[in-house]
């Protein structure tokens, strides 16, 4: 097993010593030029992976649980993301589903923040149905 951790991490590190270059692929036919782009892996470990936010619990600024993160989507263009919400219910039936940006989520303390809402407000807005 240390044979290994060492044989990858030694490729992770010859890896890293290479230029980025773009690389040509194909599509459909077409050459194309993909473009790496070098990421702090530390950094990255860091953030909230999408397995780990599903199913959190979302507060307000009182504490107040409000819902749950149902699940996560990507607008087909990559350019916005929405949380969608659960919110009422018991054990998963009878909840009530909204999309909200998940700009409007913040992290506090190990806490998913909505700031300004209650499960009323967020029972108003109209029901997000998966299509």
């Amino acid at each position: 097993m240390n044979k290994l951790l060492a044989l990858a991490g030694a490729a992770f590190i010859a890896s890293a010593a290479l230029p980025l270059s773009p690389a040509p692929t194909q599509a459909q036919g077409q050459q194309q030029t993909l473009a790496a782009v070098r990421i702090d892996p530390v950094k990255l470990s860091t953030g909230y992976r999408a397995s780990k936010v599903r199913g959190a619990s979302v507060v307000n600024e009182t504490g107040e649980r409000i819902g749950t993160i149902d699940d996560v989507i990507i607008t087909q263009d990559g350019k916005e993301s929405y949380a969608v919400l659960a919110v009422g219910g018991f054990l998963g039936l009878g909840d009530h589903l909204v999309a909200i940006p998940y700009s409007q989520l913040t992290m506090q303390e190990s806490r998913i923040v909505l700031r300004g809402a209650t499960k009323d407000t967020l029972k108003q807005l109209p029901q997000f149905k998966y299509s």
